[in-house]
């Protein structure tokens, strides 16, 4: 595989030496706007490292933060937030047909048996533009048909990472530089804080089932669906799902700290994946998705499993906005 992704323009010195938070990292961009900050890591998968605070009292983060490990073991799954395309989720053992053909995307790199977010996420990202509050990353991928497991659909991705005051924005496009359709999924893989007392709200319909290694069995009812809509205890069930007819609204609180962050999204960030396992207590993921796992393999309805075919020389863009608020 080769994805033409340039080393990361090291940034002069990021401004955080006065926070209560930093990162020992050359690598990270810094953002500001007020008391607002966001670190971004583009040579770890484009990732969010940080958004937080940084007051007189203290630092609030509001979203998990890296750790210098895992800054300098390069691990995405221990950032803050990461970009997920082109797909979200799992595809069961690696492979889909589309248009006819196999996709066989084992061997690829992506360690884990069926095949999990896409690559762009294991890449470095280049920068683009860039304002005291804002940065573009991008990427572009080239299949190489000698590798094995290859994406085999040439695209370019573009993330704009943002402070719009104190709220983080985030507007990913893609795209399709193919000469062929290509199917396609995106996302953000956001991590929060988790309390005792967190608690996450949402509208969303019904909830994706998932067998043992978290490949989707039906769509149906479940008392989480209920219990989101009126603020569901982090620590309710053992999660790691996907929800379909989300609202594109969603709120993770922390009612004993008096606090909460909203995360709304644009269409087609019409899916919602709750992680909040049982046995990993630390983890919590309220994540926008275009797509639910497998949709590639999928027989329901589109509207069911999400995703969809970008045209030769189309661009799907969307954004997603984290709004801190004080309760």
């Amino acid at each position: 595989m080769r994805d033409v992704s340039l080393n990361p323009i090291r940034p002069a010195a990021a401004n955080v030496a006065a926070d209560a938070f930093a990162l020992d990292d050359p690598d990270l961009i810094a953002l500001a706007s007020g008391n607002m900050r966001v670190l971004v890591a583009p040579q770890v998968g484009g990732a969010i490292a940080a958004y937080y605070e940084a007051s007189p009292t203290g630092t609030v983060h509001w979203l998990r933060p890296a750790t210098d490990a895992a800054l300098a073991e390069r691990d995405p799954l221990r950032m803050a937030s990461f970009p997920l395309l082109p797909y979200c989720n799992r595809i069961r053992d690696a492979r889909f047909v589309f248009g006819g053909r196999t996709i066989d995307l084992a061997d690829d790199g992506n360690r884990f048996a069926h095949a999990l977010h896409g690559h762009a996420w294991r890449r470095p990202w280049q920068v683009g533009a860039r304002t005291a509050n804002s940065v573009e990353l991008l990427f572009e991928h080239v299949p190489d048909p000698q590798a094995r497991g290859d994406w085999p659909f040439r695209y370019r991705a573009k993330q704009r990472i943002q402070l719009a005051g104190d709220a983080l924005r985030v507007t990913m496009s893609a795209h399709n530089l193919a000469d062929e359709p290509m199917p396609f999924g995106m996302g953000h893989h956001p991590y929060y804080p988790r309390t005792e007392q967190t608690r996450v709200y949402a509208h969303v319909q019904g909830m994706w089932h998932a067998d043992s290694e978290v490949l989707p069995t039906h769509l149906g009812p479940h008392p989480a669906v209920d219990e989101l809509h009126t603020g569901m205890s982090a620590d309710a069930f053992d999660l790691d799902n996907n929800f379909a007819g989300w609202s594109r609204h969603a709120t993770v609180a922390w009612p004993d700290e008096g606090r909460q962050v909203t995360m709304t999204a644009q269409a087609p960030f019409d899916h919602l994946v709750v992680f909040a396992p049982t046995s990993e207590r630390q983890q919590l993921c309220v994540e926008p998705v275009s797509n639910t796992t497998d949709c590639f393999n999928a027989t329901d309805t589109q509207a069911h499993v999400g995703g969809c075919v970008l045209m030769p020389g189309e661009t799907l863009s969307a954004t997603v906005n984290w709004t801190p608020q004080r309760v």
